[in-house]
């Protein structure tokens, strides 16, 4: 693995203190996944001193980017999406501007899976007038669209019977549930559009269209508005310029035993490097998942209680595997950015990314990547059979769908409790979340469970946080 794909070596969870300015204390950041990096990184930059706690043996949460014999994969996110310039711009301050890589043009082209084969979505008013992955009855279904009534803005609604009511049961099967297996590995049945897809609610809400207010957000060129991206050495780069400049803030394998609230300030206990300790801070951060949030020994009897609520979310398990093949025995042209099976094909995956087509550097010469998706809310139950097996059923399905050979390199990463779903009835775990903040002044609370669950944003999600600590500081 090259230098810059690991933990950097002052990370050795020693406590920080050094350059501390008088009488200003730090600011605990407890969970070292991209959004506590963020926060800590920010709050480093505006001068405040941090100590950043992270249970785990290494910082980067979901994030780490596998290097072996030529290959390149992704073990978990694979991408940024930057659809407003403020990631672009913050990824410039991180000084990885020209460690950049745009993806290739063919990722603008998906394929969802119809009647066992892959279907090209279609990307042009042509193409969906031509296209055989939407019957004449769904093509003139999306057509009516405009001139549906507005949904009751005061029931909250699940994406798919949002998506029934303004476009169909046919886009429902062939369009949405695919495209919510891909991002949520979930069940559009249970999955609040309000909370899941806020921008998707929105277009009703404020244009009385989907359609009419997908248009005008499209930028001058026609084009759909965002940029996707990685970096040359995977997105593990990203951890590794945020963790940098922390130098001794992080305490690696840190097990926090009490969170005291006193009249001004925090008090923390924690097990590290052999030892108890105890420090002193002005605020509290917290940026882990769900479980981990619920079961943080907070004193506080009301902030414990309120948090208590956040164990409830779903997280369904979900495995990666990445399967490199010779480019001669893959008869699919491998032109796009993926593939998505819809829960009506009787799939054994969720989905396919053609990670060798959408970044450079992902393979060697004359070969192919696939990163392969499995589980979710639709099939736990192959996450749960081992590696062997789950090798072969991912190479049949590639077999069935792409005319893939043999594999020649497999690697597999498993992930327990991969992705918080906003099912109906997310805004009371919010509600709790925000009544814990305002139970205790200094503690603030962010990350995938609050603030959406791409990279992009739990990046803007660190900001916030930032900011907010700031805030509170100068009140």
């Amino acid at each position: 693995m090259p230098t810059n794909h690991s933990v950097p070596p002052a990370f050795t969870g020693a406590p920080a203190g050094a350059g501390r300015p008088a009488g200003v204390l730090p600011v605990a950041v407890i969970g070292g996944g991209i959004t506590g990096l963020t926060t800590a990184w920010e709050l480093h930059r505006q001068g405040r001193t941090v100590a950043l706690f992270e249970s785990g043996p290494r910082v980067g949460g979901s994030i780490g980017t596998h290097r072996e014999e030529g290959w390149l994969h992704e073990l978990g996110p694979n991408s940024l999406m930057d659809s407003t310039g403020e990631i672009s711009a913050f990824v410039e301050k991180l000084g990885l501007d020209g460690r950049r890589v745009e993806a290739s043009h063919l990722a603008r082209r998906r394929y969802i899976v119809r009647d066992g084969k892959p279907r090209a979505m279609p990307a042009s008013p042509l193409s969906f007038v031509s296209t055989r992955l939407f019957s004449w009855r769904a093509k003139a279904a999306l057509l009516a669209e405009p001139w549906r009534p507005p949904g009751d803005p005061d029931e909250e609604e699940s994406v798919a019977a949002f998506v029934r009511r303004r476009l169909g049961q046919e886009f429902l099967d062939y369009a949405v549930n695919p495209f919510v297996g891909g991002v949520y590995a979930g069940d559009p049945e249970a999955l609040s559009v309000e909370h899941g897809f806020p921008r998707l609610h929105a277009l009703e809400r404020e244009h009385g269209s989907l359609l009419r207010g997908a248009l005008k957000r499209r930028n001058a060129s026609g084009a759909p508005r965002g940029k996707m991206f990685s970096f040359l050495h995977g997105l593990r780069e990203l951890v590794d310029a945020l963790s940098r400049p922390l130098e001794s803030a992080v305490r690696l394998h840190a097990r926090i035993t009490a969170i005291r609230r006193r009249e001004t300030s925090w008090e923390i206990e924690y097990w590290h490097a052999g030892a108890m300790r105890c420090e002193v801070f002005s605020a509290v951060v917290c940026a882990v998942p769900a479980t981990a949030l619920a079961r943080l020994p907070f004193e506080d009897l009301a902030v414990s209680n309120h948090l208590q609520l956040v164990s409830q979310i779903e997280h369904p398990p979900v495995v990666s595997v990445f399967m490199g093949y010779r480019r001669d025995d893959v008869a699919h042209p491998l032109d796009g950015f993926g593939l998505l099976v819809p829960e009506v094909e009787h799939g054994r995956i969720l989905g396919t990314l053609f990670s060798s087509s959408m970044f450079p550097g992902r393979a060697p010469e004359e070969h192919v990547g696939l990163t392969t998706f499995v589980g979710g809310v639709r099939q736990p139950e192959w996450t749960q059979v081992d590696d062997d097996h789950l090798a072969r059923i991912v190479a049949q399905e590639l077999t069935r769908l792409l005319g893939a050979g043999k594999p020649v390199y497999t690697h597999i990463r498993r992930w327990p409790r991969a992705i918080p779903q906003y099912t109906l009835g997310y805004g009371h775990f919010k509600e709790a979340i925000a009544a814990a903040e305002t139970a205790a002044p200094g503690l603030h609370i962010g990350g995938n469970l609050r603030d959406g669950i791409s990279v992009a944003q739990c990046l803007a999600a660190g900001r916030r946080l930032a900011a907010s600590v700031l805030a509170h500081a100068s009140a």
